[in-house]
């Protein structure tokens, strides 16, 4: 497997884990409603604690597509220059 292959792999990672955390976030911006009453009836859950869950997972989930993604593919790049 050669750098640009790995590079490649780094690039559409990043771009479909960003694409998803995108897509992730608007869900839960526009149908905040919808996914907590959905939740409530699985989990006796009061929306306080609903909304920090739901911030910490789109945030851990930046987090990991950073250091995951992001960092590997600038990393390639840049030794592959």
């Amino acid at each position: 497997m050669t750098i640009q292959t790995l590079t490649a792999f780094f690039m559409w990672c990043t771009i479909i884990n960003a694409a998803l955390l995108v897509i992730s976030s608007l869900i839960v911006l526009l149908m905040a409603d919808w996914i907590y009453n959905f939740h409530s009836r699985l989990f006796a859950i009061p929306r306080e604690a609903f909304d920090i869950i739901i911030y910490s997972f789109l945030g851990f989930f930046k987090i990991m597509i950073f250091i995951f993604n992001l960092v590997p593919w600038i990393a390639l790049s840049i030794i592959g220059s």
